[in-house]
């Protein structure tokens, strides 16, 4: 398994705020690739995996993630943490926007979205 790219993940109190913060970003050179409404994502031109989402919430589970790790196979990283008893906060699910994903608890506490483009 091999990781793609990882993203922190801002989390913004409203609209307002994700326009502030998306301002802010585009001050450092990033610019928008993608906008669901309650996540956008920005990237560096030069380097397009060089990203920060900024996110109200999240549309499909019950909390928002702090980080989020791309890999090129999903399955086998949700094995691989759940056969080291890791704490599942959000089951393995394709979503409608594109991405199959979990969500598990690192040994900080942190919430890491871990996903695959499929």
């Amino acid at each position: 398994m091999a990781v793609r790219r990882v993203v922190p993940n801002v989390r913004v109190t409203d609209r307002r705020a994700m326009g502030e913060s998306r301002e802010f970003y585009a001050r450092l050179g990033f610019e928008e690739v993608m906008d669901l409404g309650w996540i956008t994502t920005l990237a560096a031109p030069g380097s397009p995996t060089a990203q920060v989402s900024l996110m109200t919430g999240d549309a499909t589970a019950p909390v928002a993630p702090d980080l989020s790790v791309e890999v090129d196979d999903v399955d086998a990283a949700y094995a691989a943490v759940r056969a080291a008893g890791a704490e599942i906060v959000h089951p393995l699910a394709d979503e409608e926007w594109g991405v199959r994903r979990f969500f598990v608890r690192d040994p900080n506490g942190r919430v890491v979205n871990v996903l695959g483009h499929r």
